[in-house]
Formats: structure tokens, sequence, C-alpha cells
């Protein structure tokens, strides 16, 4: 069986750094960052007191209000995101046959919010007997965002929701990517959402350690690869990429972004949260990617990293990268844009995946803001270029996405330029 070519042809987001394509691009070349006091809550109590939050959004510019109230904020976020790269992509559903027309979309917690919000009223007024919102569940099931993109334009593909913690949306891409090659579907709407922040989300990764707590410096608190770094600061948001059948896409004159190469999955089976202390899986999983798409790790240009701004997750993709791509880690750009958008979690993949495909398209590597001073940890190699505070222009004519997930979930995505 022949293998069927695969390129992104739309792309839509909902971010920390914009509510749109442009604007989020646009913010993450000038290193701008998302983080600000969280408006979400009252986060006076908690140890963090600041995220990335998404700024401005109006759920009505996508959605009605009928609609509006049956589902969570991520699917708000999901669905915005999934118009915007719609209407990028120039598809007319009235021309194509949209029983092979899909949607896969990542969640790596679902309606969290509308959980806590519905628990909490409960909790307050149990003499009143079991009163809940008969939305509940809509609201609070991850596989939501899929379903309504799906019942909205008519798209009778595979659907259905991915969840594989911070991988879940990378996972999204992986599945409709294979699902469209193996001859499937011609089209699939992927990407992931995430809405987390609230006492739950907040409270449950400060109980873990995993947050930075650095209140007076919101802006400069996610700072990856470097010594005074002190956990990864939160996000929510959305990112949605149009995945094409490439002579699907030709036919109709699409214009065509990028085009995936290959893909890699693996697991740690080390921890429930640490990556492997030698970047084994991430290893693993960058080498499958490349494996799959017949590229020699000297042909990659730029590597969108994962790196959270942990100590342990920093230094394990360091030592991963370095060990793979031995003098050649020297050569190739790295940057985390997650210095800029936080953390989205569940949604991380995509909007990096989205931001690797336009780093391909418009040739300009994102930096890792936030960088003040090196680590004294040698397995942090300053050698390699982790492209620090500054966008840097540069050919790329490959990009690999890395992300990896609590469990030990690591999924890598190989992007290349499609010429012409």
């Amino acid at each position: 069986m022949k293998l069927r070519r695969v390129v992104v042809t739309g792309l839509g987001t909902v971010s920390p750094l914009g509510n749109d394509v442009p604007t989020t691009w646009d913010n993450a070349v000038n290193g701008v960052s998302g983080a600000g006091p969280i408006t979400r809550f009252d986060s006076y109590l908690f140890k963090t007191q600041f995220a990335c939050e998404v700024k401005g959004f109006d759920p009505l510019s996508s959605m009605d209000r009928r609609d509006m109230r049956k589902v969570d904020v991520d699917t708000h976020y999901g669905v915005a995101s999934a118009v915007e790269a719609i209407n990028d992509s120039g598809l007319d559903f009235e021309k194509v046959d949209c029983n092979r027309v899909g949607v896969i979309y990542g969640e790596g917690i679902g309606g969290i919010t509308a959980l806590e919000d519905e628990i909490r009223a409960y909790a307050l007024n149990q003499e009143s007997g079991p009163r809940f919102s008969p939305f509940i569940i809509t609201k609070m099931i991850s596989d939501m965002t899929a379903g309504i993109i799906s019942i909205r334009y008519g798209l009778k593909g595979p659907n259905y929701v991915t969840t594989s913690a911070c991988a879940s949306s990378s996972n999204a891409i992986i599945d409709a990517y294979d699902q469209i090659r193996l001859g499937r579907a011609d089209v699939i709407v992927a990407g992931g959402s995430e809405a987390a922040i609230c006492h739950t989300g907040v409270g449950g990764f400060n109980a873990m350690h995993a947050l930075s707590t650095r209140n007076d410096d919101p802006k400069g608190a996610s700072r990856p690869f470097s010594k005074s770094r002190d956990g990864f600061v939160m996000a929510e948001g959305a990112a949605t990429l149009i995945l094409e059948e490439y002579e699907h896409a030709v036919a109709r004159g699409a214009r065509i972004y990028a085009e995936i190469a290959g893909t890699g999955l693996t697991a740690d089976a080390y921890h429930i949260t640490a990556p492997h202390p030698d970047g084994e899986g991430a290893y693993r999983v960058m080498k499958a990617a490349l494996d799959e798409a017949g590229l020699d790790t000297e042909d990659v240009d730029y590597i969108n990293v994962h790196g959270t701004s942990t100590y342990a997750g920093d230094i394990s993709e360091a030592k991963a990268i370095r060990n793979l791509f031995g003098d050649h880690a020297y050569k190739l750009n790295i940057s985390s844009t997650k210095s800029m958008t936080g953390h989205l979690l569940g949604a991380a993949g995509a909007l990096e995946a989205l931001l690797t495909v336009l780093s391909i398209k418009n040739g300009i590597v994102p930096p890792t803001i936030n960088h003040a001073e090196g680590d004294d940890d040698p397995d942090i190699d300053y050698g390699m270029n982790f492209t620090f505070n500054k966008a840097q222009k540069r050919e790329i004519n490959v990009a690999l996405s890395n992300t990896f997930g609590f469990g030990g979930h690591n999924a890598s995505i190989a992007f290349k330029k499609v010429e012409g």
C-alpha cells in the first residue's frame, strides 16, 4: 500500500499571545510574554498568582449564545481556533466529501472549570437536594470540542479526542496524519484546547511543586534552560491545524504551509511525572520521527522543544538532543516558545506545531525569552543554539516539534518545507 502525503493547509489559534494567528505569530517573533496576574479567580491564597491567560476573547465571535451555554470554556477556545483554521484553508465543505473529513482534537483535562463550579454549587446547596445543570456532562467531557466542530460543519469522518496529558494535541495531529496517509480520510481538523486556570488546576500543580512562584515577575517567570528557573507557567487556549492529503490540496489550489514528513511516539516507562533523566524516551521519539520521514539528523534546522522551564525536563531534553544529533546539535536552532506562551497543557503540542509550521513558512526561529544566566549543570551545553531572547532569521527546511506528557508520553512531529 502506497502511503499518501499529508500537508498543512490551514491554521487557527486562541492563545495567550493573541486571539488569532497573525497576532500570536507577531508576538512570538517579538518575544512578548503572555503572562500576568490571574483574573479567572481570586488567587491571593495560592503559591502561584499568575498565569498565561487568554485575553479579550469573545466566544460569541464563533458560537451563538445557546450553544455557548452547553459547553466549557475549553470548547469555546477550540471552536474559535477551528473556525479560523477552516476559513484560512479556503475549504468549501459543499464541494468536498464530508464523509472523508474528520475532527481529531486533543485535551489533557477537559471541562475542569465547569466541573469545579458545579461541585462547589452542590456543596453549598446540599439541603435542597442534588441539583445539577443539564449541561454539566457536555461541559465536562473532553470529546465535546471535536463533536461540536463536527456538528457545526457536518463533518462525518473520524471524530474523537486524544488524551495523553501534555502530549494530547500532538497525539491528535499524529493520529490525523495517520488517518489521511492510510487513506481513511482526505482532510482532518486537528488540534487541541485547554482551559484549566482555576482553583483545582493551579492548586493541583502547586501541590506538585510544578509551577513557578515568581509572583513579582510573571512575564519573566518562564525561563527554560536558565539557572534561575523555578517551574512552568500555566496557560490556556487552543490551536488548530487543517491536515489534508497532498493531491486533494493541490487539486483545489490550496495554500500549503508545510508537509508532515514523519512522526514518533514513545514512552519513558520511568515515572508518573518525571522524565527519564538521560532523555532516553525523548531521544527515541525524535529518532522515530526522523526515521519515518527518511531524514538524517543533519537535515534538521530547528527544534521547537518541549522546554517547560523545569529543571528535570530541561536537562532531559537537552541531553537527548545532544546525544541524538551529535555535532549537528551545535548547528541547528533550538527554542522554547513556552517561554512566551506558557504551558497550555493538552493544547501545547498543537500551538507549538502551529508556530513550528510558521517558522518554516517565514524563515524565522522564535526566541527563548527570559534567559539571563547559564546553568551550572554540565548537561545544559550552551554551545547549542537555544536562540535566547531574540528571534533569528534562518531558512528552515526541516523542523521538529517535541511534546512530552506526565505519564511518560512522548511525541515528536517532523515538518518540512514544500517547494513550489
